[in-house]
């Protein structure tokens, strides 16, 4: 199983081409709970901030057009194993740098045995045995 990051899965919408191909050959895909979080609360974000109607409007065209791929992609949650991984996480006093959310990714992606896609190696990448590649660069 392939595991997207949030900037990974936030260039494949908007169509950075190298993701794309990789996306066409990979078998199962999905996101975790966590993705779905940030990528949504930074869409609630530009809609609260947008300065005029021309933002809110577009703010709201990209909220929308943000839930309709999120619900054709496989939303990874939160089970046992995931809050066992987050737990074994916890307790390595190096990994408090890389931020929880990147804590969470790696939780959920560890207990499913997957891959995560990402260009951020040097945070992930000292996560003991999380597998990785970087289909962006």
């Amino acid at each position: 199983m392939i595991v997207l990051d949030t900037d990974t899965l936030t260039l494949l919408m908007k169509g950075h081409a190298r993701i794309a191909n990789r996306m066409e050959q990979a078998e199962e895909v999905a996101i975790t709970i966590v993705t779905r979080i940030e990528v949504l609360q930074g869409r609630f974000a530009s809609i609260l901030k947008a300065a005029d109607g021309a933002e809110l409007w577009q703010a709201q065209q990209r909220l929308d057009e943000t839930e309709r791929y999120i619900h054709v992609v496989p939303i990874i949650p939160f089970d046992t194993a995931a809050v066992a991984a987050f737990e074994k996480l916890l307790v390595n006093k190096k990994l408090k740098k890389i931020g929880r959310a990147d804590l969470l990714i790696s939780s959920i992606t560890l207990a499913n045995r997957a891959t995560l896609v990402t260009r951020n190696l040097q945070h992930f990448g000292q996560v003991p045995g999380l597998h990785l590649e970087n289909w962006a660069d």
